[in-house]
């Protein structure tokens, strides 16, 4: 694992992806994982977009130059991440496969159950924003989790996954790779409250777990091309010893780590990789030429 190169600024890369070539099921005869995947699409523009609210509520709190600049740059990459997803939801519905179903309840969970609410100034709006910033440093922990997952997910490469939207996943996962500290460091600087860490934590990750497996029961369901569109825990399991979804006992591995105190998220990952794919991704690349 490295992590030792000269700091680099948060940049937002400005890619584009044209779908018009991948097809329903991208993972050629796996409906399974291809769905399980495809779950980033629905939850990632929802969330990322209240990513990007609440850390510009939180800049006018941040005292330190190099931390604000960091969050900037956060800012930056999630705002491009949730359109990069949002656009895959067109190619979908052309396929056969609305989401809109399951997209109305996300943006129900992230603009409603946790968006701005009326509070007085003061102690109260501090705690409510505090409690999102902690829930950001949790989640941000495991979308570097699957970040580094999936920039190193072999399998999905030899059993012939459409190679655009590959792309599109390691491009996000190495920007995630890349800011993975940020997210803490800001939770951190304004409060670090250890019980807060555990509380939001346990949050965090029971959302994500029935999000997750709701999202991928729902394209099951309501996929097309299948007469009985459902899976088992043992199903996914097998895909993560397979090397096509994370590994069980590597997620559950993760908890431990995010909950030590002497947990920091420059521990998980290699952003000597993250950059080395930036520096490849065919995407990232096109972003770069037409910035010049």
């Amino acid at each position: 694992m490295s992590n030792t190169q000269a700091r680099v600024p948060l940049k937002a890369r400005p890619v584009s992806f044209s779908w018009d070539g991948t097809p329903l099921h991208w993972v050629p005869g796996d409906p399974l994982t291809t769905h399980t995947i495809n779950v980033l699409h629905l939850l990632l523009p929802a969330g990322e977009r209240w990513f990007v609210r609440v850390y510009q509520q939180a800049l006018p709190l941040i005292r330190d130059d190099r931390l604000r600049e960091d969050v900037i740059g956060f800012i930056g990459q999630e705002a491009v991440h949730s359109q990069a997803h949002d656009e895959v939801l067109p190619h979908l519905r052309g396929l056969g496969l609305d989401p809109t179903p399951y997209t109305a309840q996300v943006d129900w969970f992230f603009e409603k159950l946790l968006g701005d609410r009326t509070l007085p100034p003061g102690r109260p709006r501090r705690w409510w924003l505090l409690e999102r910033v902690a829930l950001i440093a949790a989640i941000e922990h495991y979308t570097a989790f699957l970040g580094n997952w999936v920039l190193n997910a072999g399998e999905l490469d030899r059993r012939g996954a459409d190679p655009t939207m590959l792309d599109l996943l390691r491009w996000h996962g190495a920007e995630e790779v890349e800011h993975r500290s940020v997210a803490f460091e800001l939770f951190t600087h304004l409060d670090g409250s250890y019980r807060r860490r555990v509380r939001t934590w346990a949050t965090a990750f029971t959302a994500l777990v029935f999000l997750w497996q709701r999202g991928t029961r729902f394209f099951l369901a309501n996929d097309p091309t299948l007469t009985d569109g459902k899976a088992t825990f043992k199903d996914f399991h097998d895909r993560g010893r397979q090397g096509l979804l994370p590994g069980t006992g590597d997620m559950l591995r993760s908890i431990p780590r995010y909950l030590s105190r002497a947990y920091h998220p420059s521990q998980e990952g290699d952003t000597e990789q993250a950059l080395a794919y930036l520096a490849a991704s065919p995407a990232a690349t096109a972003a770069e030429r037409r910035a010049a």
